[in-house]
C-alpha cells in the first residue's frame, strides 16, 4: 500500500483561497469517471449519478451491476425515506426476480487494500477512525492494527442495507442525507452520489411498510430506470470528472480547507473534518467527450 500524507508545509508560501486553487488546477488534476463505473438512477424528478468504488466493495460493486443489468430496480422506488438519515430504495417485499445477482452478499466492511493503493490521509483521526483520509477518490476510514480500510458514511455515501447478520445485503441501497459515520465498519459502503443529490434530498419523507391500507406509492419517489454508463448508447453517455486526491492540487485544497485563508474568518480553525472534505466534480460537455 502506498501512503500519501498531507504534510502541513505542502504549501510553501501558505494556502491560497478555493476560487484560486480551483481556477489554477490542471487538466491532470482531475481524473474521468470510467463509464463501467458510472450508475445513473433517473426519477421524474431529475438524475442521481453515482460513482462505484473501483478499490473497495467489489462484491457489492458487481451485485449492483448485474441488477441494474437485469433492469431490478426499475419501477421500484425510494420506499424508506427518514429525515436526516438515508434514502432507501428497492424492493421492500424482496419478490423481484434477481436475475444472476445473489440472494446475500458477504460483508466487506473493512478490507486490506489492494498492493499499491494510496490512502490519502488527512493525518488525523477522529471518534470513528483511528485516520481518515480518500481512497480511489472517496472518503475513507482506515485502521493500522489491523491493516484495514473502509468508505466513510458521509452525505451522499451509496451502500447496501442488511437485516442483523452481517452477511445479508441483497439488492436494497441506500444514500446517506447526512454523514452517518457510527454506520461505518457496520454496512457496506461502495459508492458516492456525484450529482442529483437535490433529487435525493427532496424525496418524500416516509416508509412503505407492506401495509395495503397505507401504503401509498403515488407519494413515493419513483425510479424510471436504473443503469450504467458504459450500457448507453455512446452518445448518451454523460461524462464527470472528479478531481484526483492523489494530486497536488487536492493537497493544497486541503490545506486551505484547514486553513480558511479568506479575509470573512477571523478563527481559523487549522481542521477539516473528513466529510467536509469535499471532492471536486464537474461535467465534461459532449464535444469533449
Amino acid at each position: 500500500m502506498i501512503e500519501l500524507i498531507i504534510q502541513e508545509d505542502a504549501v510553501a508560501e501558505g494556502p491560497r483561497e478555493i476560487a484560486e486553487i480551483m481556477a489554477a488546477a490542471p487538466d491532470e488534476a482531475w481524473r474521468r469517471v470510467p463509464d463501467e463505473q458510472l450508475l445513473l438512477i433517473d426519477t421524474p424528478e431529475g438524475r442521481i449519478a453515482v460513482e462505484l468504488s473501483s478499490v473497495l466493495g467489489q462484491d457489492h460493486v458487481e451485485q449492483i451491476k448485474l441488477l441494474s443489468r437485469a433492469g431490478y430496480y426499475e419501477g421500484l422506488s425510494f420506499y424508506r425515506v427518514i429525515e436526516g438519515f438515508v434514502a432507501q430504495g428497492g424492493d421492500h417485499t424482496d419478490d423481484h426476480p434477481k436475475g444472476k445477482a445473489r440472494t446475500s452478499l458477504e460483508a466487506e466492511f473493512e478490507e486490506k487494500l489492494p498492493e499499491g493503493t494510496v490512502f490519502t490521509t488527512l493525518g488525523v483521526r477522529d471518534g470513528y477512525a483511528a485516520e481518515v483520509g480518500f481512497v480511489g477518490g472517496m472518503p475513507a476510514g482506515r485502521d493500522a492494527s489491523t491493516g484495514t480500510s473502509w468508505l466513510a458514511h458521509c452525505t451522499g455515501a451509496f451502500a447496501f442495507g442488511r437485516n442483523n447478520g452481517p452477511d445479508t445485503a441483497s439488492t436494497e441501497f441506500y444514500i446517506t442525507l447526512q454523514p452517518q459515520r457510527y454506520l461505518d465498519r457496520n454496512l457496506t459502503v461502495f459508492g458516492r452520489v456525484l450529482s442529483g443529490m437535490d433529487v435525493v434530498q427532496a424525496a418524500p419523507r416516509g416508509v412503505i411498510d407492506q401495509d395495503p391500507e397505507t401504503d401509498d406509492f403515488s407519494e413515493r419517489l419513483m425510479i424510471d430506470s436504473f443503469r450504467l454508463a458504459a450500457d448507453l448508447p455512446e452518445e448518451e453517455r454523460p461524462a464527470y470528472e472528479v478531481m484526483n486526491t492523489e494530486s497536488d492540487t487536492f493537497a493544497e485544497l486541503i490545506e486551505a480547507r484547514k486553513a480558511r485563508p479568506s479575509a470573512f474568518f477571523i478563527y481559523r480553525p487549522g481542521h477539516v473534518d473528513l466529510c467536509q472534505m469535499t471532492i471536486p466534480t464537474r461535467t465534461v460537455e459532449a464535444e469533449d467527450n
